[in-house]
């Protein structure tokens, strides 16, 4: 008999887990209060072009592969991917200028001529100990569900403490850098990593050093954009059996007898379930948005401001550009990175941030787009406030914050020439979109050496409501959102087969009967 499983949220997370679980023959029912699939890979109409405004890196392709195996299907079959040559063009000034590649030894070379032999060198111990990392915890902790610190240990350090230092928990990523690189400016390149998790390098742990193995492992351009993914995991979803419900905004969990048994929707209709997969920041449960009764089903519950991860203001733009020569993904770092993350921690918008930009008609060419207006975001950090009242995210803020950030660019070399209105997105707006983060866009944030401990895992406290999403374990990104979505699926599998499965019964005399 097949069971009813309610998934709350369309982001990728909740994407695979309904698929993954329709395809088990459960009664699958997907509701999304947007009026499309994706969550934070989320798609804008700017300038009358639609464009991506959320996650831009398509990395860790295996991790779709085996999702789209375990669907019966073949991920070429449904995305055209490309991989690229340069995974991203840094930036200084107009003259300082660093790509790094997907062949190694181009990245060593370029390093070597932009930085000297010495840093070359330091580059390759740096990839070699990421890589370890990375290695390491792959099987033994990103891919397995929530395991505790003992549990790690076990599973990858028999040799004790030593052992466990070898995946680098303890010291932070900014001075693990200063062990490899000298040179200030592959500091602030490699700290960057930090981000890519909301966190701070001189906070997050140098187990970050990671996504530089992941990233260098394969960035792929997916034709259609990132959004694209979101579409066929959805249609996939629909042909395995789930049924998807768009602008169905759910106001509670259901509770009965300790345990989740259905959702209620702002119309008032009531839903029954088996099992509730809730695929969204936990914050949004700790904080009372899907009814009391579940207010503390997601672990240690949401995390306090000084917790959250980062937030970010975005600009979508159709604009022409000219001066430098933008690639696919690009970074303009600030002067002093330091002031810019202290800024950033007392609850300020950086008075000189570091810009990232995505040129999402370019590839790996200087050119590749023949003159005229073209896509673009922009994007930097800020803070995760856009729940109260912080002067620093007024309009005039706002405002400044671009201002700023267009004059950084112009100092890279980049005049940038809007064709049409730009939309922003400020941490107010990823509140409105995301309750109960502030705007934080990764859950908390990866500081100090027992973050990845805090998240919350598949199973909550409440019987019944499962999570998934990149504030739960293994963490932020879209990969480890699919796998959060893979383990929810296997946890909610085994819990139901576990409840149908016959348990013994001792009769008068003795007797085990089943």
């Amino acid at each position: 008999m097949s069971t009813r499983v309610t998934v709350i949220g369309a982001g990728i997370g909740g994407l695979v887990c309904a698929a993954l679980l329709a395809a088990q023959g459960h009664d699958v029912l997907l509701l999304e209060k947007a009026a499309s699939p994706g969550g934070k890979l989320r798609e804008v109409l700017a300038g009358g072009q639609p464009m991506d405004a959320g996650p831009t890196v398509f990395t860790l392709r295996q991790v779709f592969d085996e999702v789209f195996e375990q669907l019966g299907q073949r991920l070429d079959d449904h995305l055209h991917l490309e991989p690229a040559a340069v995974l991203a063009r840094h930036a200084w000034d107009a003259e300082q200028h660093l790509d790094l590649h997907a062949d190694f030894e181009a990245s060593v070379d370029a390093i070597g001529r932009f930085a000297g032999a010495a840093e070359a060198r330091g580059y390759r111990r740096f990839c070699l100990r990421a890589r370890r990392i990375h290695d390491t915890l792959q099987g033994t902790f990103m891919q397995r569900q929530r395991p505790g610190v003992l549990g790690l240990v076990g599973r990858v350090a028999w040799q004790g403490l030593p052992g466990l230092a070898r995946i680098s928990p303890f010291g932070s990523l900014a001075g693990a850098l200063a062990g490899h690189f000298q040179d200030e400016r592959l500091r602030q390149l490699f700290g960057r990593y930090a981000t890519y998790c909301g966190s701070s390098p001189w906070l997050a742990p140098a187990t970050l050093m990671l996504v530089a193995h992941v990233e260098r492992s394969g960035v792929w351009y997916v034709d259609g954009g990132m959004h694209r993914l979101a579409q066929v995991l959805a249609a996939l979803a629909t042909r395995a059996g789930a049924r998807l419900r768009y602008g169905a905004t759910v106001q509670e969990v259901l509770v009965q007898g300790g345990r989740a048994c259905g959702v209620r929707l702002s119309s008032g209709e009531r839903l029954a379930a088996d099992a509730v997969v809730f695929n969204g920041d936990v914050g949004a449960l700790a904080a009372g948005h899907l009814g009391p009764a579940v207010r503390e089903a997601a672990g240690a519950g949401a995390p306090t401001r000084p917790q959250r991860s980062l937030s970010a203001v975005t600009w979508n733009a159709v604009a022409s550009c000219r001066g430098f020569p933008l690639l696919r993904h690009n970074v303009f770092f600030s002067a002093d990175y330091r002031a810019e993350f202290n800024d950033l921690q007392a609850g300020r918008l950086p008075r000189e941030p570091t810009a990232y930009l995505c040129a999402q008609d370019r590839r790996d060419k200087a050119r590749s787009v023949h003159g005229g207006p073209e896509r673009l975001l922009l994007l930097v950090n800020a803070p995760p406030d856009g729940d109260g009242d912080n002067p620093a995210l007024r309009p005039e803020e706002i405002e400044r914050c671009r201002q700023t950030t267009f004059q950084r660019l112009a100092r890279c070399g980049l005049l940038l020439k809007p064709e049409s209105a730009m939309v922003t997105t400020t941490p107010t707006d990823f509140e409105a979109m995301f309750p109960g983060t502030g705007g934080a866009l990764y859950g908390p944030a990866s500081h100090g050496w027992q973050a990845s401990f805090r998240r919350c895992g598949a199973a909550s406290r409440l019987p019944g409501l499962y999570l998934a999403g990149g504030s739960t374990h293994p963490g932020p990104g879209v990969p480890m959102a699919a796998l959060s979505g893979r383990l929810a699926a296997q946890r909610v599998t085994a819990d139901l087969a576990s409840m149908r499965r016959p348990h013994p019964v001792v009769m008068p005399g003795g007797t085990s009967m089943r």
